[in-house]
């Protein structure tokens, strides 16, 4: 089976498209973006905890709604919210009414205000986990990966909540971490070429980089590509010998 399907315009899509007509925008627009905005992270971090059980396209229909039930997925507003308002939430029919994931977007939010704390953004954080190109899957072909069950892993350690393996494989390719796409698959013919963040380098290659540019020793070097998926050790050094400044 093809892993793509004719648009409209006669091009290619990932096959998902074919699952929902308002799944196209959202291919053509929105999905594999590479994005740094802490907010916007937050945001599909939630949603895709919402999913958890049910179709992106029960939230995909419900996202506004979200939106304004969350206040923007502001993380620093919503980590305020108390029970009253959690009760309110419940009883809100444009969101999906689950107390264990509204309250996991209440928990999650007071994660986000410590992760920035300790590494500077949430965009600096994740992109951390980045994968390199060869450990990506053939497209469709897997629901986890080495990296998305790093990074839950590492949330969860951090107090994060429904944030499994399969939840951050979602977020990570919607985002633009881990997109992969059909070899003969477009965007549209509206799409721009998606570009990376200027500060979204892979892990290891910023150690490269780093390791060309100072006298971090050759065991520090080591020690990190052998734990490449901890950012809040990479970042701790990397400031210590001025190569990156969080402010």
């Amino acid at each position: 089976m093809s892993a793509t399907i004719p648009g409209p315009d006669g091009r290619p899509r990932c096959r998902w498209c074919a699952a929902a007509p308002e799944f196209l925008a959202y291919h053509d627009t929105e999905w594999g973006f590479p994005v740094d905005d802490d907010r916007r992270l937050f945001e599909k971090l939630c949603l895709e905890g919402f999913q958890s059980g049910l179709s992106w396209r029960t939230i995909l229909a419900k996202r506004e709604n979200f939106r304004t039930a969350f206040h923007g997925f502001d993380f620093n507003r919503i980590a305020d919210f108390t029970d009253a308002y959690l009760e309110r939430l419940l009883k809100d029919e444009g969101i999906v009414r689950h107390r264990g994931k509204i309250a996991a977007v209440i928990n999650n939010a007071t994660r986000a205000q410590e992760l920035v704390r300790q590494e500077g953004s949430l965009a600096a954080y994740v992109w951390c986990f980045e994968p390199r190109p060869e450990e990506l899957a053939a497209p469709q072909t897997v629901s986890t990966s080495s990296s998305s069950i790093a990074l839950s892993k590492d949330l969860k350690k951090r107090g994060w909540s429904f944030i499994g393996p399969t939840t951050v494989y979602a977020f990570m390719q919607a985002m633009g971490l881990s997109t992969i796409m059909p070899r003969d698959a477009s965007f549209g013919s509206t799409r721009p070429t998606p570009e990376r963040p200027s500060h979204c380098r892979d892990s290891s290659q910023r150690w490269i980089d780093a390791r060309k540019t100072s006298d971090i020793t050759t065991a520090s070097y080591a020690n990190a590509a052998e734990d490449r998926r901890s950012p809040y050790r990479l970042n701790n050094t990397l400031q210590d010998h001025g190569l990156i400044t969080i402010s």
